[in-house]
């Protein structure tokens, strides 16, 4: 990442991608909405969401509004989970309690939805 790069900037690196041959254009970290909106909007290819930086990600309807055509997840559906082993793994060490346990999904809805 660029550090505090402007939008025109973030524009220009864009579009000499593009004309590298980039076939989708990333810029992660754009500051909000409006920014993501100028970014597709002067932009002919498909451009790239990364959602997980807090603070700065939106729904997909938002996003979709904006203009972007494809969004990422990166780390943050790892970092949710580990978030929840954490807490569980706290649960357990600073109270002896295992209540997580009651709201974790179960085997045959892990399962399910892996459609095993």
């Amino acid at each position: 990442m660029f550090a505090n790069p402007s939008l025109d900037e973030t524009i220009k690196r864009l579009r000499a991608f593009k004309r590298a041959g980039a076939d989708v254009l990333f810029a992660p970290g754009l500051p909000d909405l409006g920014a993501v909106r100028a970014v597709c909007k002067v932009l002919s290819k498909p451009v790239n969401f990364m959602v997980g930086i807090k603070g700065k990600s939106f729904s997909v309807v938002e996003l979709a509004t904006a203009g972007v055509t494809r969004i990422s997840l990166a780390t943050s559906l790892y970092r949710a989970a580990m978030t929840r082993f954490l807490e569980a793994a706290s649960e357990v060490k600073n109270s002896g309690q295992f209540d997580f346990v009651d709201r974790c999904a179960s085997t045959a809805e892990l399962l399910k939805l892996m459609r095993i």
